[in-house]
């Protein structure tokens, strides 16, 4: 079985991690198996100066009557394609205008989310538009769609609730790709790191306060690291920000010593798919995370990384990891054990093509 796919996106390719890691990856196996794949995105490089800026209302409004029409576009085209993957939804705006023209066309459609996007969650330079959003078109979305896939049990509930044809599918890793590198590092001592985007940053403060009472503690012989397309403006002596790229990404993350997923215990955070800590276990770095949602099912605690509620839990635990070289080892190698075995895209990617296989049969 194989077929014509129209994938309908936000950013250009390799731009968004939650792309990358939700499909990007798995076009050239899909290509493997029969299927032609067109991706169709809004925002290219220059849109993104734009997108994510403060104010510049003009031109954001520009970029929408032009993000618009190029969508009308991709509809007019929908004979050619047997199936249409939505990566969260067809359009920023809160309309469900481009998948109800999908549905009448009566083309295959497919969504995929990994965060609970039917929640408010606007960027810092987007606060005053969230009134053009429509979080709750989310569940009209999965009602229109032929079957959806999700990135963990706490949104597959959610999806369930307005469509029976519900797919887990982890966000995965490369983990033939994504191995650790070594790297020259400028800096002695320990490094605690944490890696997201603007949209998550705020997770980073969290940790803040334990982290100033670590550095009051063991001085040069730790350092932090923030790698983030938006740089952490908080106050933490020690703290080195690094601007994130696809094409250093690795070496960045390579000379952290200790990951850090710091996350509130709210609705938003228990639809999050534990991607920063996939991340840092992929390449065997110990990962210390809050035991929310997923995070609960990918650590098992003390064993391939930990889960710490409190601050106090916090502390001791980066104080364990901090002392304990072979410690850090063997977690970091089991972390990497529990990816490779369950979060690869090599686990998971012929489940994938299964669900793009047997929605063209029905």
């Amino acid at each position: 079985m194989s077929g014509k796919i129209l994938f309908l996106v936000a950013h250009r390719m390799g731009r968004s991690p939650g792309q990358r890691f939700r499909f990007e990856q798995y076009l050239p196996y899909l290509r493997e198996n029969g299927f032609t794949c067109h991706v169709s995105y809004l925002i290219d490089e220059k849109d993104d100066t734009i997108f994510y800026a403060q104010g510049r209302y003009l031109a954001k409004l520009r970029f929408l009557l032009k993000s618009l029409r190029h969508r009308q576009k991709d509809m007019q085209h929908l004979g050619d394609f047997d199936m249409v993957f939505l990566y969260r939804e067809a359009h920023m705006l809160g309309t469900t205008f481009f998948e109800r023209k999908i549905k009448k066309a009566g083309v295959k459609m497919l969504v995929d989310f990994d965060d609970s996007i039917w929640l408010k969650d606007v960027s810092n330079g987007n606060k005053r538009l969230a009134f053009l959003k429509r979080p709750s078109k989310t569940a009209d979305i999965v009602r229109l769609s032929d079957a959806c896939i999700v990135g963990n049990r706490f949104l597959a509930e959610y999806a369930g609730r307005f469509n029976p044809g519900i797919h887990i599918i982890p966000t995965t890793i490369d983990t033939e790709q994504y191995q650790a590198t070594d790297v020259k590092r400028e800096r002695k001592g320990i490094c605690i790191g944490w890696t997201g985007s603007s949209t998550t940053i705020k997770h980073f403060s969290l940790a803040v306060p334990v982290l100033k009472r670590l550095k009051e503690k063991y001085g040069d012989r730790i350092w932090f690291r923030v790698i983030s397309d938006e740089f952490y403006d908080g106050a933490l002596d020690g703290l080195e920000n690094v601007k994130w790229s696809r094409e250093s990404e690795l070496e960045d993350l390579s000379v952290i010593d200790i990951g850090i997923m710091p996350l509130p215990n709210d609705e938003w955070s228990r639809g999050k798919c534990g991607f920063k800590g996939l991340q840092y276990m992929a390449l065997g770095k110990p990962a210390v995370m809050s035991p929310v949602g997923v995070n609960k099912e990918i650590i098992r605690h003390e064993e391939n990384g930990y889960l710490a509620d409190t601050p106090e839990e916090w502390e001791q635990t980066l104080i364990r990891l901090i002392e304990d070289a072979d410690l850090r080892r063997r977690i970091g190698q089991a972390g990497r054990k529990t990816v490779v075995e369950r979060f690869s895209y090599q686990s998971q990617k012929d489940r994938y093509l299964k669900i793009f296989r047997d929605l063209l049969k029905t």
